[in-house]
């Protein structure tokens, strides 16, 4: 008997589909907090922290205000440690894992230890790029990620220790290898699926985690020191952004059960992958190439406006309504990561000679928040977020956009640790929500009568 495959999944698919959907007056009547939101937009309170704060509006009689948009990292002001790098013209995303991991500023001589701790573990184990990486490439970077670090539990002498000392040594070792893992899974996706030529370059211990990134993606291992600074702020930028966001919460709830380190952070990258989460830079990329060719007169506001209403009408691009970089769940008035990447982008743009299509950007910027609410009706004060610019950015540094996603991974590697560790610390119970059942008990018909 041949079973026609596409036929039978055709049929099983109808009938899930069928079966599956859930009258939505039905949240309501329950009070069902959808993707763990209030009925106001705010997140349901499901932990405490002091790892970070992400500040965008204050509940003032119940009603969420508006107010400019801060990152802070235990109770510090991220754009602080960003003009403290800058100031003496250091890197600074370890010193920012530092203080996330530990909570604490470090001293020069603590930081510089530190450093020199990190980089003895920018290496893979013996037979690890050979026998987990090149014999089974994969054609999406995450899931190599994810991969590699699920293997790294085999190559740890124990992996089920749940001692925080042991937690923070196998955490510091996963933060300094996400590079590497990350640039050679690349590696291994140019040989076998894109039949281009693979670069697999060491990584030097007392180099940065962003120079180290630029080098290992890099045929010729070359880069200036401006590009691997302005990569390591965006590093800094991404390495954490409060327990709410949904792979830090992934972290909080897999850990809870009790799990290993890899399989947590394995899960948050899984998390992470995802188009509504970190995938949101590609799409804003893919949405932009389309703007680009459908558009003569870059700096044309009613052309613009009038090709962004198409989008949010959903007539163009991908016809799904939503302007990718702009909106954010907290951040009303500004998200500081986009404004500080847009300052650093334009600088870049210029030197590059890509002034029009950085003002392109910074008319999406403005005009696209007016499209919306006259699409929707809505009051709501709509800010670009971190994702309208980073992407930009790396593709002027000539960054892969398949490595777009992965690379926040790299930087966010550091907040997920934290968060794992504080869950290990303070957490204590396994997280269990509830879900109601709302289809009634039926009686049981025999496959004979059925």
């Amino acid at each position: 008997m041949v079973i026609n495959e596409d036929l039978s999944i055709n049929k099983l698919s109808a009938l899930a589909s069928l079966n599956d959907p859930i009258n939505p007056e039905l949240y309501e009547k329950y009070d069902v907090k959808r993707g763990l939101r209030n009925s106001n937009g705010t997140g349901v309170l499901v932990g405490l922290t002091n790892i970070g704060d992400v500040v965008g509006y204050e509940v003032q009689d119940g009603k969420k205000v508006a107010i400019p948009g801060r990152l802070v990292y235990r109770g510090y002001n991220v754009e602080d440690l960003i003009s403290d790098a800058e100031v003496h013209n250091q890197f600074g995303y370890e010193q920012t894992v530092y203080l996330l991991l530990f909570g604490e500023l470090p001293t020069q001589e603590e930081l510089d230890n530190f450093k020199e701790f990190l980089g003895s573990f920018r290496t893979l184990p013996a037979n690890f790029t050979e026998d987990m990486i090149m014999k089974a490439p994969s054609s999406d970077i995450m899931n190599k990620l994810a991969r590699g670090v699920l293997a790294s539990y085999s190559y740890d002498k124990d992996p089920e220790d749940r001692s925080i000392k042991n937690i923070l040594h196998q955490c510091i070792a996963l933060i300094s290898r996400f590079g590497t893992l990350t640039a050679y899974g690349y590696q291994a996706k140019r040989r076998y699926y894109d039949g281009k030529s693979m670069y697999i370059h060491n990584p030097l211990p007392e180099l940065s985690t962003a120079e180290n990134f630029l080098r290992l993606i890099r045929n010729n291992k070359a880069f200036t020191d401006d590009e691997a600074k302005l990569l390591d702020l965006a590093l800094i930028l991404h390495a954490e952004h409060g327990g709410g966001n949904n792979s830090s919460l992934t972290v909080h709830v897999v850990s809870s059960a009790d799990t290993d380190v890899y399989s947590a952070i394995g899960a948050a990258v899984g998390s992470l992958k995802g188009r509504r989460h970190g995938g949101a830079n590609i799409q804003v990329m893919e949405m932009m190439d389309d703007i680009k060719s459908n558009i003569k007169d870059w700096s044309s506001e009613s052309e613009i406006k009038e090709y962004l209403r198409k989008i949010a009408n959903k007539e163009a691009f991908d016809r799904t309504g939503l302007i990718y970089g702009l909106g954010h769940a907290i951040y009303t008035i500004n998200d500081p990561r986009a404004s500080l990447l847009r300052d650093k982008a334009g600088k870049l743009a210029k030197e590059k000679g890509l002034e029009d299509e950085y003002n392109l950007y910074k008319l999406i910027e403005k005009i696209g928040p007016e499209v919306l609410a006259e699409r929707h009706g809505d009051t709501k004060k709509i800010c670009a977020n971190v994702d309208l610019y980073s992407g930009f950015i790396y593709s002027m540094l000539n960054i892969p956009r398949e490595l777009f996603t992965p690379l926040f991974a790299v930087s966010r590697i550091a907040g997920w640790s934290a968060h794992l560790i504080e869950e290990r610390i303070a957490g204590g119970r396994i997280y269990r929500p509830a879900y109601k059942n709302v289809l009634a008990e039926r009686d049981y018909i025999p496959i004979e009568k059925r």
